[in-house]
């Protein structure tokens, strides 16, 4: 194979809010650190491990709008993208170097708006109010605002 390949898949939680960032001619930036999980059960001690891995994930204009608007910490996203690392010269006149996930399409798996509806409408049998939920998803959403979707055999 004579191309090369940079692509990335996560399935994680949102650390923290999404930090927006405007600049002038109307193009903006948001970034928002989201956390995976591997969990494995030591077999010496029997004792259950789990190492969390944090992620930098950054997005643009439309994509970093929709996400700020329905995102939350906490929230279970999937983000598709490419990794790219920057370098700096810090305040210390030290280089520094972050790795950082630029995404090329997402969905959200999970918001905690979407959460707190879907609990109250099953605790009170209303099955209207969580199809109208699921109507209003974010995720669909997304699906517009990024690449056209294609095929696959993801189970997702």
């Amino acid at each position: 194979m004579s191309g090369t390949l940079n692509k990335v898949m996560l399935i994680g939680h949102l650390g923290d809010e999404v930090k927006m960032h405007y600049f002038e001619g109307g193009n903006c930036i948001g970034r928002f650190p989201i956390a995976t999980n591997e969990t494995y059960t030591n077999k010496q001690s029997g004792e259950k491990v789990t190492n969390t891995e944090w992620h930098n994930i950054v997005l643009r204009n439309k994509a970093a709008e929709i996400c700020e608007k329905y995102l939350s910490k906490g929230d279970k996203i999937y983000v598709e993208g490419r990794l790219k690392t920057r370098q700096w010269q810090g305040e210390d006149g030290n280089t520094r170097y972050t790795t950082e996930v630029h995404v090329q399409d997402f969905t959200f798996l999970s918001t905690k708006k979407e959460s707190m509806a879907n609990s109250m409408s099953a605790g009170q049998g209303n099955t209207q109010a969580t199809e109208a939920s699921r109507e209003k998803t974010p995720s669909t959403v997304a699906q517009t605002a990024s690449e056209p979707e294609q095929e696959d055999d993801l189970p997702f």
